[in-house]
């Protein structure tokens, strides 16, 4: 561990992060505050590798993070397969284009098990202590302020440790959000409950495929061990309904494209249904002495698969503000209202595109229109790709087509 965070820590403050919760937000923020020299501590419930609920598709914008941090090449030498087509089935027509942008040609959809355990070693590699099998008991306080955490190993042993900074990436049931009363702002409910299983025998030839039926939807991807991660979702108000009979359900899901229903009565599941529905929420992602990254301060639909690469860019933003706070170049308030303020300008429009593209709902007139018009180039289909893939911004693509739209009406009339 380097030698330069020294002045940092002292007898109150052994180190200068806890990070709580490794996976994709925590593991990366903990090894890019260790990379700067900062004395880190990162803990998690789970040992590495253990698998998560997770889409666990990434796309460019997150493989460029990857790239930075010099791991991309681990994740792809994992045997996982590219995804270099995006195509989503509409009933009527398809929209089917490229992800490729920033440098990269294709996204990858590495399974949670080798992602993590990746992000992990590479923790651990930087200098960060890592803990695994340790749950927190309790966040310590100093009045209003977080000082430390107060936890438990496997094997029943208990510890006490301080720092300067305590970050909550421990996702939607964050302890450390709870604990310190973290407030919500733009809630939406749940919208989609979504189950999922992993298939073999269901060659997917590098292609993301979605299929939005009205009322449902389903897609499909390749991933590790020639395997195919394939969801189910139906809106919440169809929920007690449908959660009876998961798999019934989940096949007549997929007979709702009768090529793709013959094509995975040829595979074979690998595992159980596993099932979550998620809310939409902003958190304010810092207090005194506390911070929040990655799920755990920013959550939405999971329809879009951001999940992965919004953690990316958060464990920058808020390592970044904290190495700040740290070198004593901004104060602690000044550099996390500054990431919180970067965080929803960034994601805000992600979020309220995913929130409509997740509604099962018949788009109304005009938008079918501009989406039959995308469907019939390639070059519109293409860019639609990269707002699904957050890589260009919902309202600039929709102005462009508009304003294409207008243009054809203006040459016919």
């Amino acid at each position: 561990m380097s030698g330069t965070a020294g002045a940092a820590g002292d007898g109150n403050h052994p180190f200068d992060v806890i990070v709580v919760g490794a996976r994709c937000a925590g593991a990366p923020t903990a090894m890019l505050l260790a990379r700067r020299g900062h004395r880190v501590l990162l803990v998690d419930r789970a040992t590495f590798p253990s698998d998560t609920i997770s889409t666990h598709l990434i796309h460019p914008p997150g493989l460029a993070a990857l790239d930075r941090w010099g791991l991309l090449e681990r994740v792809v030498a994992t045997g996982c397969p590219p995804i270099d087509t995006y195509a989503f089935d509409l009933g009527p027509f398809a929209i089917v284009g490229s992800p490729a942008g920033e440098g990269f040609d294709a996204s990858y959809a590495p399974r949670r098990t080798v992602l993590d355990k990746i992000l992990v070693d590479a923790a651990a590699e930087a200098g960060a202590e890592v803990r695994e099998g340790f749950t927190v008991e309790e966040l310590l306080f100093d009045g209003a302020t977080v000082t430390g955490i107060k936890g438990h190993r496997k094997d029943g042993g208990t510890a006490v440790d301080h720092a300067r900074i305590t970050v909550g990436a421990d996702g939607l049931h964050s302890s450390v959000a709870r604990a310190t009363g973290a407030a919500d702002y733009a809630e939406k409910p749940k919208i989609n409950a979504y189950y999922y299983a992993y298939w073999s025998g269901l060659p997917m030839n590098g292609t993301y495929e979605a299929y939005d039926r009205g009322d449902c939807a389903f897609a499909a991807w390749p991933t590790n061990e020639d395997l195919a991660m394939v969801i189910a979702g139906w809106p919440m108000r169809d929920f007690e309904a449908n959660r009876g009979d998961v798999e019934g359900n989940y096949h007549a899901t997929m007979a709702r494209s009768p090529a793709f229903a013959e094509r995975l009565a040829q595979a074979t599941r690998t595992g159980r249904f596993v099932g979550t529905a998620i809310p939409n929420y902003f958190r304010k992602p810092y207090g005194p002495g506390w911070a929040l990254v990655g799920d755990a301060g920013y959550l939405k639909d999971p329809i879009t698969a951001q999940g992965i690469q919004d953690a990316f860019r958060d464990a920058e933003r808020c390592s970044g503000a904290l190495d700040d706070v740290l070198a004593g170049r901004r104060s602690f308030d000044e550099a996390m209202r500054g990431a919180q303020e970067a965080r929803d300008a960034q994601v805000t429009s992600m979020y309220e595109f995913t929130a409509e593209f997740a509604t099962m709902e018949p788009p109304p007139p005009e938008m079918r229109q501009l989406l039959l018009a995308v469907s019939q180039s390639p070059t519109a289909s293409d860019e639609f790709v990269r707002v699904t893939a957050g890589m260009t911004p919902p309202e600039e693509f929709l102005g462009h087509m508009q304003e294409r739209m207008g243009g054809q009406a203006a040459d016919a009339a």
